[in-house]
């Protein structure tokens, strides 16, 4: 209570709010060290539990295939440390940055604290709560007391555009939204977007461009017109003053040819953030009956893997070679210590990180990314 008091302070908050859910992020032992995991020792010796729905962020590994990724011993038993931490304070070691495709599913307008960029970028967007851009120590804070500093994006006046831009050519697959994210990150930084002309087909298409502009810039909110839940009661009026912007394919171009480069044999990778069901339906369907030439990895949270494994999808993924992997994805994991020094991927916040590591990173669709790689 103490930390989220000190931070309504310095961000001039005048009260606390009471929050209906938490999203946990610092899971990862790869990002935690021995520092981090000592610091969840302590608060779950000193602390109590959960007062309201926590999920927790992806960890290192599969916390039962870590073998199969070939994740070393003395790593994988620090991440079961972080997690046994974790579920003592009642925390749900759910373990993905989709908590929306596991249930926890906030409501229009309500408060939330919620860390993990893309799925705040989703929350405050696709689903009009509202949220801050939390931390692992203040959204852990927030799951142990019920409360969070009421000052940023939990204020209306704060959630309202800082631009207006202006979507010349429509993406269509994942990969094109994921450009066009980021893209809109280079161009306001942590501004907040309003878009006119986009017509997204299903929120995943906007999952892909969240999670892009939290990479590339600090975008926790954008408005898509008539399509997300604010941007209906926003007063176009109020845009007069605004900056306004425009993205086009050469700006997305850009962009695919500063992230993508040349790889020679690379782990296809697909779950950045992690897949909804409907998109594991749809790898399994383009493998269906057909054997891969490359490795792949699917990532998917627990909740979607074990609907995945009832409906056949992930016995459909595997007889054709590939693997399906749940609680982690390739920005977490230890990739160095596994080994993998080149990637394929549809998602620019992937490539953003992995090339930050010094992997090797080729951007391509997923459709094209498997039948490519279909002997």
């Amino acid at each position: 209570m103490r930390l989220l008091v000190t931070l309504g302070d310095v961000f001039g908050a005048d009260s606390l709010l009471e929050v209906g859910s938490s999203h946990v992020s610092g899971v990862s032992y790869m990002n935690l060290g021995d520092a981090g995991l000592g610091y969840l020792k302590d608060q779950a010796a000193l602390s109590g539990k959960a007062r309201i729905r926590a999920t927790l962020n992806p960890a290192g590994m599969d916390l039962e295939r870590w073998g199969d990724l070939g994740v070393p011993e003395g790593f994988a038993r620090k991440q079961l440390d972080v997690i046994s931490a974790f579920a003592s304070m009642g925390v749900e070691t759910s373990c993905t940055c989709t908590p929306y495709y596991i249930g926890n599913t906030p409501a229009y307008g309500e408060q939330i604290a919620w860390a993990e960029s893309s799925a705040i970028s989703f929350a405050n967007s696709v689903l009009g709560a509202r949220t801050n851009r939390e931390t692992g120590p203040t959204s852990l804070a927030s799951a142990l007391t019920g409360r969070a500093a009421n000052y940023g994006y939990r204020l209306w006046e704060n959630r309202l555009p800082t631009g207006v831009v202006d979507v010349i050519d429509s993406p269509k697959s994942l990969l094109e939204y994921s450009l066009l994210g980021y893209s809109l990150g280079e161009l306001l930084g942590n501004g907040i977007p309003y878009m006119r002309n986009l017509v997204p087909s299903s929120p995943r298409q906007l999952k892909s461009l969240g999670a892009a502009a939290a990479t590339s810039g600090g975008i926790a909110l954008y408005h898509v017109e008539g399509y997300t839940p604010e941007s209906r009661v926003i007063q176009k009026e109020d845009f007069t003053s605004l900056e306004r912007f425009s993205v086009d394919r050469s700006m997305t171009h850009e962009v695919l040819s500063k992230l993508s480069g040349e790889v020679d044999d690379p782990i296809l990778c697909l779950g950045c953030p992690h897949l909804s069901l409907e998109e594991v339906q749809s790898v399994a369907t383009v493998l269906q009956g057909r054997r891969l030439s490359k490795r792949l990895w699917v990532f998917v949270s627990r909740g979607v893997y074990y609907k995945a494994k009832g409906l056949g999808l992930v016995d459909a993924i595997e007889s054709a070679g590939g693997k399906v992997f749940k609680d982690t994805c390739m920005v977490v994991a230890p990739l160095e210590e596994m080994g993998v020094s080149e990637v394929q991927t549809n998602s620019c916040k992937a490539a953003r990180y992995l090339l930050n590591r010094g992997v090797s990173v080729a951007l391509s669709d997923a459709e094209t990314m498997l039948l490519e790689s279909l002997r």
